[in-house]
Parts: C-alpha cells; structure tokens; sequence
C-alpha cells in the first residue's frame, strides 16, 4: 500500500466513527430519558358479584349436552348407502 492509501483510509475510518457516534447518540435512548409515566391499576381482589339470574339460573339451555333432532338409524352415515 502507499501511504496515500493509508491516509485515506484513516480519514475514512475517523470520519466514519464520528458519523457513527452522532448517529448513534440521535437513534439511542438515553438513561434520563428512559423515564415514562404509566397509569396505576387497581390491585384485583378475590370478591365478584354473582352472574346474572337472568342468564344463569337452573332452567338455562346447557350448551355441553349432546342433542339429537331424530331417530338415526344409519350406523355408518358416510358411506353413501343408508339414504
């Protein structure tokens, strides 16, 4: 290499370096300002009202139960034969 060669690729890396350390002190967050306010939440107690009788009560449709429209006879229902 000649010594111009390195010349310049020491200007370069030093201008480079500053470029970087601006650009980096202007894109990063800081220490001092880290610091946001938040909203404070109410702590969660173990009480709650009861669910409404008009939704829950005993007369109440139960989703988890099996329901049939009519008798089914056909034991294999896919097979294309039982209609």
């Amino acid at each position: 290499m000649k010594q111009k060669d390195i010349a310049l690729i020491t200007g370069i890396a030093i201008v480079s370096a500053v470029v970087s350390f601006v650009a980096s002190n202007k894109i990063f967050v800081t220490p001092s300002n880290r610091q946001q306010k938040v909203e404070v939440v109410d702590p969660i107690n173990a009480t709650f009202n009861p669910p409404d009788k008009k939704y829950f009560n005993s007369s109440s449709i139960d989703p988890t139960q099996n329901s049939a429209l009519g008798a089914d006879t056909n034991q294999n229902p896919f097979s294309g034969s039982g209609q």
